[in-house]
């Protein structure tokens, strides 16, 4: 009884909220709300607070999802100059007067940057993010700050995704007892119940494509290169990417569109201007046709593998061309894999935190130890901070191990990995199912990742990964990943728009107590 009435809390919340809060923005996509700032039966104000009253009464009343850390006290400022620029005929393109929230380890000059640590509670510095500053040069409303795994699920092996200091538990809206993944939770959680429409992530290994598979998103985590890293809180320069997150294949792509920028500050990005477009002029409903695409079958739950044998049908009957493949072994990969992330951690981490106010206290990652242990409470309720002190030992970035970690690794994912299954496949997309489905969130065991993983092998070599989704099972999201080479990113794009106009998987989140796995938990009699 206490599910329903929480189902029932939920449910009435929302609709009171729709009620009276001008426009309708549950559901709304990018185009949906330009249609009505076209038509002038919605402003960008009027859009900003329908937001706002939704945030207010479903994430810490109702449904209470812990999405947002922050929302900007600036944001009904910023959706009036957008109004005047459209008053006068000089709207900056379709994100001008669009609301977008940004995860909160990413830097705005609005409000602080935490990376869910109370460490960093205090690191205003009055800074956007390149990428951030390129989402407002297009007129995007910055609504706030999405709640995260903190220190983006880097600090214990133990962790449960969607937590952290500042936010508390980021809650999925599909099943309010299930995990809306890690780090970028709050990002996915948030698009899922239209607290935006679209929203920025970062991804090292699994967190843009992971939380959007199991909130029932569309996820892109990019080619290393094409957005900046610059003023976001980091754990590795070689994997480190902000990504989009939206509801539909083509938000992704405007949002994309506007972040894609070289930053002279990051060596990464040199060549990102050539690559720099409008990622929705290529997205067509044949983009399938003809094209060969290696197909993963790793194990998974049969319940998981008739949705995705569902999933392949649809893609073959777009006229795509599926050819088998078998994934490469692992040689040692993930192992290096983890060598570098833990080094890099102590450098990158090091030098970024260097950068903030004197008000933040924490300067290395040594004082982030040291603060964890002496607010233990606080910081360390669920689990401790084992990755932390392994990545204090690290020998930097010039140490012959580390060095030999990441020429492994990113040989193992990229030449022996991705790109020896897309060749013995004469093929240009790799598919396989995202990931398993979401479990329960679990304060004493903490994460019980189950089910496939795609997510790997693209963000060790680089490359892009996209993730669609693929419906319900057992009443929770599942998602397709499509992963190319370096700079392919507009080829997922194509591919993965073609597949989400042909099957139409994705399923509005119910706010549910607990997943609706169906009947049969009944006695028969």
């Amino acid at each position: 009884m206490r599910g329903f009435a929480l189902l029932l809390i939920g449910s009435a919340l929302m609709t009171s909220v729709e009620a009276h809060a001008g426009p309708k923005v549950e559901e709304a996509s990018i185009a949906d709300l330009d249609a009505m700032l076209a038509k002038g039966t919605a402003t960008s104000v009027s859009i900003t607070q329908a937001y706002l009253a939704r945030i207010a009464a479903m994430d810490r009343k109702g449904p209470t999802l812990r999405a947002v850390i922050a929302t900007n006290p600036d944001a009904l400022a910023e959706a009036r100059a957008s109004d005047a620029r459209r008053k006068a005929g000089k709207a900056l393109g379709p994100l001008d007067g669009i609301p977008v929230l940004i995860k909160d380890n990413i830097e705005t000059k609005d409000l602080p940057t935490t990376a869910g640590s109370l460490a960093l509670r205090d690191n205003r510095t009055g800074r956007d993010a390149p990428v951030v500053a390129e989402l407002r040069k297009g007129g995007a409303v910055i609504l706030g700050k999405t709640n995260l795994s903190e220190w983006a699920n880097i600090r214990s092996t133990k962790a449960m995704s969607g937590w952290s200091a500042v936010g508390g538990l980021v809650r999925n809206p599909y099943a309010l007892d299930r995990t809306a993944c890690g780090s970028s939770s709050g990002s996915g959680a948030a698009v899922a119940a239209s607290f935006a429409a679209v929203a920025i992530g970062t991804e090292t290994d699994g967190s843009v494509v992971c939380p959007s598979s199991m909130n029932g998103l569309v996820g892109l985590k990019p080619t290393l290169g094409m957005v900046s890293r610059t003023h976001v809180v980091p754990i590795s320069h070689s994997q480190d990417t902000p990504g989009p997150m939206g509801r539909s294949v083509r938000d992704v792509a405007i949002l994309f569109s506007t972040m894609v920028a070289t930053d002279p500050a990051d060596v990464a990005t040199r060549d990102a201007d050539k690559y720099r477009r409008d990622f929705t002029a290529g997205l067509s409903a044949d983009a399938l046709k003809g094209v060969r695409i290696a197909v993963l079958h790793p194990d998974m739950p049969d319940t998981l593998k008739v949705r995705y044998e569902a999933a392949l049908a649809v893609l073959k009957a777009q006229g795509a061309v599926l050819v088998d493949v078998e994934a490469p072994k692992d040689g040692g990969r993930g192992d290096a894999e983890f060598e570098v992330l833990k080094t890099e951690l102590k450098a990158d981490l090091d030098a970024y935190l260097a950068t903030t106010p004197n008000a933040v206290t924490t300067r290395t990652l040594d004082q982030v130890i040291a603060f964890d242990e002496a607010n233990k409470a606080t910081e360390m309720p669920f689990f401790g901070q084992e990755i932390f002190l392994d990545a204090a030992k690290a020998h930097g970035l010039a140490d012959a191990e580390y060095l030999g970690a990441r020429a492994k690794s990113l040989r193992l994912a990229g030449a022996e990995g991705i790109d020896a299954m897309l060749k013995k496949a004469d093929a240009t997309i790799l598919v396989e199912p995202t990931y398993g489905l979401p479990w329960l969130s679990d304060t004493v065991s903490g994460d019980n990742f189950t089910g496939p993983s795609a997510s790997e092998l693209p963000a060790i070599a680089g490359y892009p990964h996209l993730t669609v989704p693929m419906g319900l099972v057992k009443g929770l999201p599942v998602g397709l990943s499509f992963i190319a080479t370096a700079w392919g990113d507009q080829a997922v794009l194509n591919v993965g728009y073609a597949y989400e106009q042909a099957s139409h998987a994705r399923v509005a989140p119910r706010y549910l107590a607990v997943a609706d796995g169906g009947a049969g938990l009944e006695a028969a009699r």
